[in-house]
């Protein structure tokens, strides 16, 4: 690795160097799954296959699926799991004068 002299440099040279190496810290873990990803698809071309062949075509889903909170009191296909925009149905329960409370999956 080449050596720096930071004495040398003047304070917009530190700045930017900051900037520089705060940038590759960031990407760092990126470009090293990048770089594997490459080898790994060109191993799996040589034996004639593609990388999704051998492990699938999609990566795996991140997080958990949450459990619906609230119902739809008519139709038990409408539900929300209380994260996110309120659904439609919720908010026109809600100007008919009901509570989210009314909804609550017991």
């Amino acid at each position: 690795m080449a050596k720096i002299n930071l004495d040398s440099m003047s304070l917009e040279e530190l700045q930017q160097l900051r900037k520089d190496v705060e940038k590759a810290l960031k990407t760092f873990e990126e470009r090293r799954q990048k770089e594997a990803r490459q080898k790994l698809e060109e191993e799996a071309r040589k034996m004639g296959f593609s990388l999704s062949d051998l492990v699938g075509g999609k990566p795996a889903k991140k997080g958990r699926t949450l459990p619906p909170k609230y119902r739809h009191p008519d139709d038990a296909s409408l539900t929300w799991t209380g994260r996110g925009r309120k659904p439609r149905w919720l908010v026109e329960e809600e100007e008919k004068g009901k509570s989210q409370d009314d909804f609550l999956i017991a």
